[in-house]
Parts: C-alpha cells; sequence; structure tokens
C-alpha cells in the first residue's frame, strides 16, 4: 500500500508553501487508495512556535485534508533514535564528538536517485559531503536521522516534499544503506516563486491558509489555487473540485519549471468559486465566516445576497458593499452635489413605479445633465464612490429606503 506523509516543522505557521506539499500528498495518496500520514516534527526545540502545531491541524481540517492513523510526534519517540544511534555507533559509522553524535559519509561512493517531478537521475559525489550530526548534546536527534527512522518505520513508500529538500537525499540515502533498509521514492516540487521571481515569502503576500480564510476565500479556492501551482491537470482546465482532482491527480503531471503566485488570479479564482454557490449556500459561507446577516432586513436580504455575489472576490467584501445601504456614510456635500441629492428625491418621490430601468433612466438622466461621474452619485447615496450597481440595488431596497438616503 501507498503511504505519504505530511510532516512539517512546528517552528511557524506553514504558508501556502507548505500546504500545497500536503496536498500533494493528499492527492496522491487518495488517487492511489494509499494512506496520508500527518507527523509533527518538533525535534529542534529552541525554535519551536507555541501555536503552531494547531494552526497546521486546523489549517488541514479547515481544508478538509483528513489524514488517517494517529498523529506522530517525534518529541515522542527519542528512545526509538537512540536506539538506532546506538547501531550506527556499533557499526562505526556514526562517532561521538562535542557531546554530539555524528554520521561519517564515505568519499569514495556516489550517491543517486531517479526523482519522479521530471523522471530524472540527480547524482551527489560523497566526496562533496560533509559529516553531519545525527543526534544533539540535547539528546534530540537532527532532521536527517528521525525523518529516516520514522519514514521506514511508518511504512512510507513515497516522499513528496520541496526541492530545497534536494541536497539532504544524500545523507538519507546513506543512513537507509548503513540500517539495511530500502528507501522510498522522492519527488521534489519546485518551489513556488513570488511575482518578483523570487522565491516566495511573506514580502509577496505569502500567508497561512488561516490567514487566507480569515480574509475570506473559499477553502475550494484555496485548494484548487495551490494544487494548480506547479501541476498540469491536462488541457486548459482550472477550476476543479478536490473530488476531480484525486481523481486525476498523477506526480508525472507535476511540472518542472518553479510556479509563480499570482493573488490577482487567486482572487479571480475566488470571484469564480462565490458566484458558483446558490443563494442559501452562499447565506451559510458568510455567515460561517462571521457576517451578521440578520442586521439586514430579511425582505431584502436575499435580492442584495445574490447581487452582491456577482461582485465580490472575498467573503469580507460583502459587508463593505451591503452596509452602507441602511447605514449611510455622511459625506460633507457640495452645493452642486446637494442640488444633485434634492433633483434626485424628486424624481424618485414622483416615481409610481418602482422599476430598475425607470431607476436608471432617472441617475442617467441627472448625471447627465450635470456632467459629472457616477461616483458623485454614489457618494451622495452612500457616502463612498464605488458599490453595489445602484439601479439594482435601489430596486432591493424598495422607494422608502431609496429616499432616506437621500434625507439630509
Amino acid at each position: 500500500m501507498i503511504k505519504v506523509r505530511f510532516a512539517p516543522s512546528p517552528t511557524g505557521v506553514p504558508h501556502i508553501g507548505g500546504i500545497r506539499t500536503a496536498l500533494y500528498n493528499y492527492l496522491f495518496a487518495k488517487h492511489n487508495n494509499g494512506k496520508f500520514l500527518l507527523r509533527i516534527e518538533d525535534t529542534d526545540r529552541k525554535r519551536l512556535v507555541e501555536e503552531a502545531e494547531a494552526a497546521i491541524i486546523n489549517s488541514l481540517k479547515w481544508l478538509g485534508l483528513d489524514w488517517d492513523e494517529e498523529i506522530i510526534h517525534q518529541s515522542n519517540r527519542l528512545s526509538i533514535y537512540k536506539e538506532h544511534v546506538k547501531i550506527l555507533l556499533d557499526k562505526k559509522i556514526a562517532y561521538e564528538k562535542d557531546a554530539a553524535v555524528w554520521a561519517k559519509m564515505p568519499g569514495n561512493r556516489t550517491f543517486s536517485w531517479e526523482d519522479l517531478v521530471g523522471n530524472k537521475k540527480i547524482s551527489f559525489e560523497g566526496k562533496d559531503q560533509q559529516d553531519f550530526v545525527i543526534l544533539k548534546s540535547d539528546g534530540f536527534p537532527t532532521y536527517h536521522l528521525a525523518n529516516v527512522v520514522d519514514d521506514h518505520l511508518m511504512g512510507i513508500t513515497h516522499v513528496i516534499r520541496g526541492e530545497e529538500w534536494i541536497s539532504s537525499v544524500p545523507k538519507h540515502l546513506y543512513l537507509y544503506e548503513s540500517f539495511s533498509w530500502d528507501p522510498p521514492k522522492f519527488a521534489h516540487m519546485p518551489v513556488i516563486l513570488g511575482p518578483d521571481k523570487g522565491k516566495l515569502s511573506k514580502r509577496h503576500g505569502a500567508k497561512s491558509a488561516l490567514d487566507y480564510k480569515n480574509d475570506g476565500y473559499l477553502k475550494e479556492t484555496i485548494l484548487n489555487f495551490i494544487a494548480i501551482l506547479g501541476w498540469n491537470p491536462g488541457g486548459d482546465r482550472e477550476i476543479l473540485s478536490l473530488e476531480e482532482m484525486i481523481k486525476i491527480f498523477d506526480i508525472k503531471d507535476i511540472n518542472t519549471s518553479n510556479p509563480k503566485f499570482d493573488p490577482a488570479k487567486l482572487d479571480w479564482m475566488n470571484g469564480i468559486y462565490i458566484r458558483s454557490l446558490s443563494r442559501e449556500e452562499l447565506k451559510a459561507e458568510l455567515e460561517a465566516y462571521g457576517v451578521d446577516l440578520i442586521r439586514y432586513p430579511a425582505k431584502e436580504l436575499d435580492g442584495l445576497i445574490e447581487l452582491t455575489k456577482t461582485r465580490i472576490t472575498k467573503l469580507s467584501e460583502f459587508d463593505e458593499l451591503v452596509n452602507p445601504f441602511f447605514n449611510q456614510k455622511k459625506q460633507e456635500l457640495e452645493s452642486e452635489e446637494k442640488q444633485i441629492r434634492d433633483n434626485l428625491k424628486k424624481k424618485f418621490s414622483a416615481l409610481d413605479s418602482w422599476q430598475e430601468e425607470k431607476i436608471l433612466d432617472i441617475l442617467k438622466e441627472e448625471v447627465k445633465e450635470k456632467n459629472k461621474k457616477m461616483s458623485v452619485v454614489y457618494k451622495i447615496m452612500i457616502g463612498a464612490e464605488r458599490g453595489l450597481p445602484l439601479p439594482q440595488a435601489l430596486t432591493i431596497i424598495g422607494k422608502e429606503k431609496t429616499l432616506k438616503l437621500l434625507n439630509d
């Protein structure tokens, strides 16, 4: 059975690159009817961040990347690592120095493997490798030892991770050989680049999955967006559900070139997903996000949700667009703007049939007569320069509320 793992270190909250690693492992496991395991690599005690593990777990839960079996914590397995250190010491493959245990790399060897991303052979010469610590002076193992021991004992068949780990593979291959174990297959993904083609970082806006959740993105968007950051599902398809991704995912379709993070495309995709929701589904998403829909009149709410759905790219924008129609931001109007306000009030009051087309005609007529832009009307009515399409919005909220917006 295929087994893969997501093995984050709780030294910080993983940003979108780390979550992509989790997703690719998940997709590969589920496509092959295998298992997706979660291991917390918490051996670097000095760099632990208290809230990081909870953020890792909550991120995976929110995205629906459910893991199989119990979570493994490396800090609970110190006796296991020390047993394996003893094996290497007994074989004279490891030695003690400066209160730590080191593994001695052979200089007369070539370490090679076929990487599944791009099906390319990667080789390192042993003479170019340095001895490395496997057990630190504090009694905790280093990444190299714990990673290899746990992958073997957990039955991991494929290691799918970022290409920044390629340089560690010679050390790991040597440890596998030293323990007389078969190594897993390796797949190293190109790192994600920012818009300036530098490695994606916080300065590019790289955030955690939970940050994107708080910003008003749907989990379906985040999964879809990060999936195609380096994976080609075939053809020109870009909108894919998690179920569709599981069905077609193949490591051979991971690109060898570095993908570029495009915030504008993320917003576009979130808008696509929001517009695909039914009114009731969007209501549920808004409420789950924390929007207090009860504050808006039930009579107008359904219409406003349908209208807003065509305009927002994030759930966070709903209140920004809807609230001004019920809680107007008062702004000081110039004399000509006051005249436009009074004219609109007069013309709207005279309307005996409250219809979108008639409202639009009045708005167009007024801005044309005064040679003004529609932004002036927005300022007068809701105290902002832009917002929901006024003819549709005013039709929904009705004549009485519209006239209220035009009161002094």
